[in-house]
């Protein structure tokens, strides 16, 4: 569709931290599912809906911390892409997100992240 986020849209978004425009690419019933430390395989976290999804966005890509498209493919019906992000005291995270799109954007999206060290603490 006209509306098919590229990964060149993503990595533009992702290295400007414009949470704005991240948010416009999910469909208004998508799901975002994240695994990391603090949400393992047996137990995610999900956030349902474009609102919820939209406020880890603006959470997220509102803090002190660096982000790097590293590479990332797509066609019509799924986009994949691996973010790396770094915060100023050199701790490190790799995330790696497959997405399924529908008409109006990601209508299934999930995330596996790991950081150094620190059991992933947003906090």
């Amino acid at each position: 569709g006209q509306n098919s986020p590229t990964i060149d849209s993503i990595r533009k978004a992702v290295e400007t931290r414009d949470a704005k425009s991240l948010k416009a690419l999910y469909a208004a019933n998508a799901t975002l599912t994240i695994i990391d430390n603090d949400n393992p395989p047996s137990k995610p976290r999900t956030l349902r809906g474009a609102a919820e999804i939209g406020s880890y966005l603006d959470d997220v890509y509102s803090r002190d911390m660096k982000h790097t498209l590293e590479s990332g493919v797509a066609d019509s019906r799924h986009l994949a892409f691996i973010e790396g992000c770094s915060y100023p005291d050199g701790t490190h995270v790799i995330a790696s997100a497959m997405a399924e799109l529908g008409p109006t954007g990601i209508v299934k999206q999930t995330v596996v992240q790991a950081w150094d060290n620190k059991a992933g603490n947003f906090s």
